[in-house]
């Protein structure tokens, strides 16, 4: 409960990125630009993976889902950004802030859930391809896809439950473009202890887990792959595993900018940039490496347009 004199806040005010000055609108410009990108590339790769009978493996279907989950996250951040980047400061009630808070960190952290199982998709394909099939069949595909949503939503639900029982009594002020748990957290007037607590052990759990999981599973792989005696089967192994590892790299390389490197040694707008590098490379990157260095995708996508130009035009 509010003490006293303290006004319960039930607005929160993101200021944004400030001194854009002139290049308010250029920025605005690329922002929405890159989110077209991002929902665009996304969805093709799930209209693709859902209409293309070819697609229906696993590796591909675990692929739909990291897409899925890649133009969700832009959904959840990147319009609003635009918005408030436009307008200076932008303005959203508690429960909104919190709501894009708990989407932020489902979609964000379901990556690194699929990531895992993506890996041990091509641990089972490249170490035990005689029983690839029988291992990774649909039912199991089914349960570990929609497994990493239900899992997720579960660990965020009981964290976020907390955060809705905090009061807002001070300041109402972020100087954040999102609602990001950190700033959000320094606004609370009630003991945030509890929540701290399950976000770094959540963050233990599912990233750093997470990481060790895969990079244990690429050890096991690389050692089947070096006995390979054929160099172009071992070519052919290390290409099938190369477009996901970029993805890790990608993903992981992206939140150790933005947690790793201490606080105090950056300045708030570096913080937000880093932060901009996670939302908006990471979700685009992953269409463009699976699209690169993945000649069935490259084919599909072609043929697509082929049909529609006929269509059009024929």
């Amino acid at each position: 409960m509010c003490q006293g004199n303290e006004t319960r806040v039930s607005e929160i005010h993101l200021l944004g990125v400030q001194g854009l000055g002139n290049f308010k609108l250029l920025f605005f410009t690329i922002l929405l630009l890159l989110y077209n990108a991002i929902v665009t590339g996304n969805l093709l790769i799930i209209l693709l993976v859902s209409t293309n009978s070819n697609f229906k493996i696993p590796m591909f279907i675990f692929l739909q889902h990291l897409a899925f989950a890649d133009a969700l996250l832009a959904t959840c951040v990147i319009p609003m950004m635009a918005e408030i980047i436009l307008k200076t400061k932008g303005i959203m009630s508690v429960v909104c802030c919190i709501t894009q808070m708990y989407f932020y960190y489902m979609f964000g952290f379901v990556q690194c859930f699929l990531l895992a199982v993506m890996s041990y998709d091509r641990y089972v394909a490249i170490c035990n391809p005689l029983h690839y099939i029988l291992i990774m069949d649909r039912r199991v595909c089914f349960l570990l896809g929609y497994g990493c949503w239900v899992l997720n939503c579960s660990l965020c639900s009981i964290e976020f439950i907390w955060i809705t029982q905090f009061d807002f009594c001070g300041p109402s002020d972020i100087d954040y473009f999102f609602c990001d748990l950190g700033p959000v957290m320094q606004l609370s007037t009630s003991d945030t202890s509890i929540v701290q607590w399950l976000d770094f052990t959540y963050s233990v759990l599912v990233l750093f887990c997470a990481l060790t999981f895969i990079i244990g599973t690429y050890i096991y792989i690389f050692m089947i792959i070096l006995k390979i005696s054929s160099s172009t089967a071992r070519k052919k192994s290390f290409s099938t595993c190369s477009a996901h590892l970029i993805s890790v790299g990608a993903y992981y390389g992206s939140l150790i900018t933005i947690y790793v490197t201490p606080s105090n040694e950056m300045s708030p707008n570096v913080n937000k940039y880093s932060s901009l590098l996670y939302i908006v490379m990471t979700p685009l990157m992953n269409p463009i490496i699976y699209s690169l260095r993945n000649q069935d995708i490259r084919q599909a996508l072609h043929k697509k347009l082929r049909k529609r130009a006929v269509k059009q035009f024929g």
